[in-house]
């Protein structure tokens, strides 16, 4: 990382040096994939840039073979675009024939938030579901849970909740700390839950025995690291060694991490078209230069520039295309009033679809919970 630069489970800021992190945290460098891979906007970017483990995954797809993919959602604030980069892959991966189980954070926002669990569920239901639902992500092959109810079926609700009690004694204090640093008895509990969410679904009462993996911003590494040491020395249960990929974090409209308490930092998918043309023009950090005639000059900064990350990320699919935007900007033939004008439209023309997506997918939403 930059000099002080911060990039922990719970708070992410600074410029954040991606190769540095790679070598801290041990992670490996995405490098040749499938095909499959590939024809998939995140991976041709490398924006998901590095993986543990991804060859059992790999192996998985290509022999057809059963494979898991987990994720959680912390249900806090207004769903917005930068976490469309891990629903996108959840539904890359299920049409490839995974199951996707996605654990619904309300025991963590409640010991590291302070949010009761039925303001968590409303949220979760409203804000999240309601757009996994509307993006893609199908009712078959997906199942999704509360911490604090993990099931109406009492012999999986019971697994899940043993299992978090087992796990605890292979967790010792100096552990947590050297993953954590500081560390609360409400944090450690939300991590123990989150190593039985991220393992459970190999248990003999869900998947069975099989390759799981989980998609993440790299700040949430170290609820991995402790998952996958802990899996390694229990013995109660076989585990298949957890293999998990990192995406580059998007960045908020100002600049940093996006952040779903900075109404001014995303673009919800909920927001109107007006409040997308208001927050671009107004927030959407730019790599331009101060005056027209230095832009025409100079150039602008493609690599800094807001409105050029989302286009990047999502919005402009064709790598032509996106090349020519970055070369004509980069040479001031673009101004930044063009590339933010060119983000507004296909933004608004995606929303605008999505949100009648919406509208069908609240009826939808019933069928995923507590089976």
């Amino acid at each position: 990382m930059k000099s002080g630069a911060i990039v922990t489970p719970w708070e992410v800021k600074g410029d954040i040096d991606y190769e540095k992190l790679i070598r801290e945290f041990g992670v490996v460098p995405l490098k040749e994939l499938p095909k499959v891979f590939n024809d998939n906007l995140l991976f041709r970017r490398k924006i998901i840039f590095a993986h543990r483990d991804i060859q059992n995954i790999l192996e998985a797809i290509k022999t057809q073979k059963k494979f898991v993919v987990m994720t959680g959602l912390m249900p806090t604030g207004k769903f917005h675009l930068g976490h469309m980069l891990i629903v996108s892959q959840l539904i890359f991966y299920q049409k490839l024939g995974a199951k996707i189980y996605i654990a619904i954070a309300d025991i963590e926002a409640y010991n590291a938030r302070g949010q009761s669990l039925e303001e968590s569920r409303k949220i979760a239901i409203e804000q999240y579901l309601t757009n996994y639902i509307s993006l893609g992500l199908k009712l078959s092959n997906c199942e999704i849970y509360f911490q604090s109810e993990r099931s109406k079926d009492a012999e999986k609700s019971n697994a899940y909740y043993r299992l978090q009690n087992l796990l605890a004694k292979y967790a010792t204090f100096n552990e947590f700390r050297a993953v954590y640093g500081e560390i609360s008895p409400g944090k450690m509990v939300s991590s123990l839950l989150q190593a039985s969410d991220m393992l459970h679904p190999q248990l003999p009462e869900f998947e069975g025995t099989c390759p799981v993996v989980i998609p993440v911003g790299i700040d949430q590494d170290p609820h991995i690291r402790l998952a996958r040491d802990i899996s390694q020395h229990i013995k109660d249960f076989k585990f298949n060694q957890i293999s998990s990929t990192y995406n580059l974090f998007m960045p908020g409209l100002g600049g940093g991490k996006m952040s779903s308490s900075d109404l001014n930092s995303f673009i919800a998918l909920t927001d109107s078209s007006k409040e997308v043309e208001t927050k671009i023009k107004k927030y959407a950090f730019s790599g331009g230069r101060d005056t027209l005639e230095e832009h025409r000059k100079k150039g602008g900064n493609p690599d800094v520039d807001v409105s050029f990350k989302y286009l990047q990320f999502f919005f402009e699919p064709d790598d032509k295309k996106l090349q020519k935007i970055h070369d004509d900007y980069k040479s001031g033939k673009m101004l930044t009033s063009e590339l933010k004008e060119i983000l507004i439209k296909k933004i608004n023309v995606f929303l605008r679809e999505h949100q009648k997506n919406r509208e069908k997918a609240k009826k939808e939403i019933g069928k995923f919970l507590l089976r």
